[in-house]
């Protein structure tokens, strides 16, 4: 459960009362997205709505939970890649099972013969939970989550804890000479087995979610944080240079970049947000449109269903993880070029992203047994929303039936100006709702009567929490 906010008010000179937030205990489960981007401009311009104030709250709250557990390394994984440097990241391919029936019983192997002897097969969408037993993929999800969220804290609060923690856990992922990951993904997603060569192209995967640390180091940039120093961001720079030579060269790489499905989608998110990160906003610019005028083609049909993602073991569930992927892109290419009317492309059969999200309103997560991956789809309505309008109010009458409290949500921050839409000008008018309609840590969705538990706590006591910063 969420940790209970309880009001404590201090007075502040002629008798102004000052709010805070405190917490009563440990917090419960923050929202991991399956991708997106953040403008640093939008966030630290400070122009902010009022009816923003709880997705504020929320993002501060999220900051100090997505923080425990950090700081994180390769090197922390309980076995190494082939070359035996722990500083290689690894993965094992989560969908692939062994099959020992010509070597012996599971039951008479040990665990690390089973892994080198007996041959493995895919189950499309089955996870293999020992995959996880080197979870340097969980850890890279955990450091794209704090990043994201402390530096938006940073940027809402001034507190420099938020910062400092932002910076540490990329010094520490990517820097720091003893924790320091090396710049590729030549052991990621690794299939298991007498014939193990090493990683495979779906493992750049992996490391989707650059777009968000890219967004967090954007922000500290931009907020001129003393925590972010000029050598934490040369150092940066340098090892992002290394790991971009590595995705445009490296063979499994350029096999992802030719993935037509959401494995392609997610590559141009990487490449294109680690090109920003080095000013190269051409290069971005290039990376996204080459994306649109290729794999985009082909991935979005007449009337807007995803053929191959429909196609999948769990088709909700990649409808949504490639729409993700498709904003995060149009997002990154109207970042480097704000005049690409990138949103508009429409694919070989006339189709665009607003059609796929409306295709993929139509059908339901019970439809393929995938109830727990409803909310999935949640943060895409409300991008959508937020670019293309909502003149007859199908979008904000689908959250308020499907999420009612969704202005408490962190992503209703930046998904403007879907949040100050008529009906949406403030927290308390999405409180009262009238109806129609990722990951590890969340399943990248959200949980209604999570967000329901925070607007409760956060509505109010957001607003008057952020009265500290702007009254002292």
């Amino acid at each position: 459960m969420f940790s209970r906010l309880h009001l404590r008010i201090f007075p502040i000179g002629l008798s102004i009362p000052v709010v805070l937030l405190v917490s009563t205990g440990v917090t419960g489960v923050f929202v991991s997205y399956a991708n997106d981007f953040v403008s640093p401009d939008y966030i630290v311009n400070g122009n902010l709505g009022r009816n923003t104030f709880a997705a504020q709250a929320t993002i501060v709250q999220w900051a100090k939970e997505s923080a425990v557990g950090g700081p994180w390394s390769v090197t922390m994984k309980p076995f190494a890649a082939p070359t035996g440097d722990k500083h290689d990241y690894l993965s094992w391919s989560p969908y692939w099972w062994p099959d020992c029936s010509g070597v012996g019983n599971t039951t008479e192997l040990a665990q690390e013969q089973i892994w080198t002897t007996c041959p493995y097969k895919n189950k499309d969408g089955l996870f293999n939970p020992d995959a996880r037993l080197v979870d340097d993929v969980g850890n890279f999800q955990s450091v794209s989550d704090a990043v994201f969220y402390n530096s938006m804290a940073w940027s809402l609060t001034q507190t420099p804890t938020f910062a400092e923690s932002a910076t540490q856990f990329i010094k520490t992922w990517f820097l720091d000479e003893a924790t320091r990951m090396n710049p590729n993904l030549n052991y990621a997603q690794v299939i298991r087995g007498p014939n193990n060569a090493g990683g495979t192209h779906t493992g750049v995967l992996d490391l989707k979610c650059m777009a968000k640390i890219v967004s967090g180091i954007l922000i500290l940039r931009k907020t001129n944080s003393t925590a972010w120093t000029s050598e934490v961001n040369d150092g940066m720079n340098a090892w992002v240079t290394e790991y971009v030579h590595w995705l445009e060269t490296a063979n499994i790489a350029i096999q992802e970049a030719l993935s037509t499905n959401n494995h392609g989608t997610f590559y141009y998110n990487q490449l294109a947000a680690l090109k920003i990160l080095l000013g190269d906003l051409p290069g971005a610019k290039n990376v996204t449109d080459t994306y649109f005028n290729t794999i985009y083609m082909g991935q979005i049909v007449k009337g807007g269903e995803q053929p191959l993602e429909a196609a999948r073991t769990r088709p909700y569930h990649y409808r949504a993880y490639n729409l993700a992927a498709m904003i995060t892109n149009a997002r990154l290419s109207q970042y480097a070029d704000p005049q690409n009317p990138v949103w508009n492309k429409t694919t070989k059969e006339g189709a665009t992203i607003k059609d796929a999200l409306n295709f993929a309103m139509t059908i339901s997560a019970s439809a393929s047994k995938e109830d727990n991956y409803t909310s999935e789809l949640f943060p895409n309505i409300v991008a959508v929303a937020s670019v293309y309008g909502d003149p007859d109010g199908k979008y904000v009458s689908f959250m308020k039936q499907a999420e009612p409290q969704f202005a408490a949500e962190a992503d209703y921050l930046w998904d403007q100006p879907f949040a100050v839409q008529e009906g949406l000008a403030s927290s308390s008018t999405v409180s009262s709702p009238t109806p129609s309609a990722g990951s590890n840590k969340s399943a990248t969705g959200r949980n209604s009567a999570s967000s329901r538990e925070r607007m409760d706590y956060y509505g109010l006591f957001g607003i008057m929490s952020f009265l500290v910063y702007l009254l002292i």
